[in-house]
């Protein structure tokens, strides 16, 4: 079963919430192993889900630590943001409304389908 993941960051601990059914289930834990251990025990105990996969959706904290050699310079300018205020978004201190996450996905996104055509010759 493929469950929605959102993994979002705040004082040092990874967040993550699931949704199942009518029920909102949220944890925290040093790493995203822990977490995902501990969201599939409450799905175990109380749904008897035992094989959860889990689709990551990333707010933009975790997303540029995982993705850290990403330019958020460059992201800002595709996604017609001033840079200043997506390292706000990148580093926790402003949250971007959705109209603004929808610009920067869709920035995200542009630039991987640039690389996925990307020849390299030698």
């Amino acid at each position: 079963m493929k469950i929605q993941l959102i993994l979002g960051k705040e004082e040092g601990n990874l967040w993550g919430r699931v949704s199942y059914g009518k029920e909102l289930i949220i944890d925290s834990a040093a790493s995203l192993q822990a977490l995902e251990k501990k969201l599939r025990k409450v799905l175990n105990d109380f749904h008897q889900i035992s094989e959860a996969e889990f689709i990551y959706a990333y707010d933009l904290t975790v997303f540029f630590e995982k993705f850290n050699f990403l330019n958020q310079s460059k992201i800002a300018e595709l996604s017609g943001l001033n840079a200043g205020l997506l390292r706000q978004y990148a580093s926790g201190v402003k949250h971007p409304s959705k109209e603004q996450a929808a610009k920067i996905q869709a920035a995200i996104r542009e630039l991987a389908n640039e690389l996925k055509s990307v020849k390299i010759y030698a």
